[in-house]
């Protein structure tokens, strides 16, 4: 991978890192303001899907050594 698609890659998993933290915090809000349980189980999804992209793009960055 050319250092500038890495550049690209680690400034998009920032990105989703912290929509994953923003998303994290405002699950929390809601569960402490007692919000719908389907409101907290539908961001709790979209949360994952954050991660799971991010995963994804983590192991472009970093890839499998087989020693």
């Amino acid at each position: 991978m050319a250092d500038q698609e890495q550049a690209e890659v680690r400034l998009i998993a920032a990105r989703l890192r912290q929509e994953h933290e923003d998303y994290d915090a405002a699950i929390n809000a809601m569960i402490a303001t007692g919000c719908d349980a389907l409101r907290v189980q539908r961001m709790k999804k979209k949360k994952l899907v954050i991660k799971d992209k991010l995963s994804k793009l983590e192991d472009q960055i970093i890839p499998d050594i087989i020693a």
